[in-house]
Order: structure tokens, then sequence, then C-alpha cells
């Protein structure tokens, strides 16, 4: 298990100054910084040094930060962070349905960067000791999920929607991603219709833990799957 002193950070950034910025604000924290400028590089320097986090731009020489996040994500979970310039919904929707954990808009402070690190690698930390599956088991063979051993009595498409965010802890999933999940008749729906079948699946996790409510929503970008502990 990584403690926070030893975890090697990546740095995929092409401007110097921004990556050496980075650099200087994350080197008096502990971690190991490693700093390259070349999206073709990324993939080869993940499977050889295995980072515990990367800080990955969007716009990049040789291969773009989206490509990249889907292709790490065919053989990696390692929490990604992308930082960009390009702000509008669609870039932070784009962003995150292609697996990133979190998302940073430039210009953006330096600290608030480590501040996400450490609450990203905080939150790892804790999954690796205490599995949110002690708490929470969902059953596919029978498509039944139980929240400290009390039954949800979910509906299929409840089922499905808590299957997809609590497989990844923390991750923020679209409305438009979770919707590909929930139907696979090819009717039509709207994006609220998640809105209304969160609200039910909240209210059932509700009644079996009282007091926590661990699907989060995030302004602009859709729901994430919290558990106790990390909460």
């Amino acid at each position: 298990m990584m403690n926070q002193t030893s975890a090697h950070i990546l740095i995929v950034e092409d401007e110097p100054k921004l990556a050496a910025l980075l650099a200087d604000y994350l080197l008096p924290e502990g971690y190991l910084v490693e700093v390259i400028a070349d999206g073709a590089l990324v993939i080869d320097a993940v499977k050889r040094s295995s980072p515990d986090l990367i800080l990955l731009d969007l716009m990049l020489p040789g291969r773009d930060g989206l490509s990249l996040c889907r292709e790490l994500r065919g053989f990696s979970d390692v929490p990604i962070v992308m930082m960009t310039a390009r702000v509008e919904e669609v870039d932070r929707l784009l962003g995150l349905d292609s697996g990133a954990d979190d998302y940073i808009c430039k210009p953006y402070s330096p600290r608030e960067v480590v501040a996400r690190v450490k609450a990203i690698l905080r939150r790892q930390r804790r999954e690796e000791a205490c599995p949110a599956e002690q708490s929470l088991i969902v059953d596919e063979t029978r498509l039944r999920a139980t929240l400290h051993g009390k039954d949800l009595d979910l509906t299929p498409v409840e089922f499905r929607l808590l299957r997809t965010l609590s497989t990844a802890p923390g991750r923020v999933y679209s409305r438009d991603r979770l919707l590909d999940t929930l139907y696979d008749d090819g009717r039509i729906v709207t994006d609220r219709t998640v809105d209304s079948h969160v609200k039910n699946l909240r209210r059932k996790l509700e009644a079996a833990a009282p007091g926590h409510n661990p699907i989060r929503s995030v302004y602009g970008a859709g729901y994430s799957y919290e558990p106790e502990d990390s909460a």
C-alpha cells in the first residue's frame, strides 16, 4: 500500500513553466514527481513506472489527453486528473467519460491541484484498507444488492445504476454515460430520467444506512458513488 510520502505523481504537461510549478508544489509534500511533455511517451512510461496518480493535460504534442486516458483505462486503474484550458461543458463530460477521476480547468491554483491530489490518494488508501464491498454487496448473478446486510429491493434499472456507480467509487459519470448502461432496448429517454432513478436509489440507500447519502451530485458533470469510509 502506498504512503503519501512515497506516492509517485506523473505530470504530463508540455508547458515547461506549468510543469515546473506543479513539481515545485508537489515535491515539498513528499511526493516523487516525474514530468513528461510528449503524449506519445505516456503509455510506455506508465507501464514502466506504475505511477500512483497522473496529472494529464488535455492538449499535448504527439497524442491528446483524451485518447491517452481511454487507453490507460484499458489496463490501469491509476487515478487520472485531467487539466485543460478548454472549459466548455462538452469537454468536461468527454474528459470524465474517458475515465478521468477529476478535472481541473486552467488557470488553476497549484495549491488546489495539490489539495485534489491529496484527496484522491487519501480516498484510494481508504478503499484499499476497507473496500466498499464490505458494506455494499452487488450480486450480479441474482441482480440483488445489499447494504449493511439489508436488501435494497432494487428495480433492474436501479440495480444497473448502482452497479455502474459503485464499480468505480469516486469516479464521476455523466448522465449520458449512465443512460447507456441503464437501458439496452433502444428506447428514447432524456437525461432527466437518470435524475429520477438516482432519487429513488438514494431513498433506498438512505433507508438502509440512515444519515449517509453515498451518491454525490457533481454540478455540470453527473454523479459519483462515495462509500461511507470516504465521506
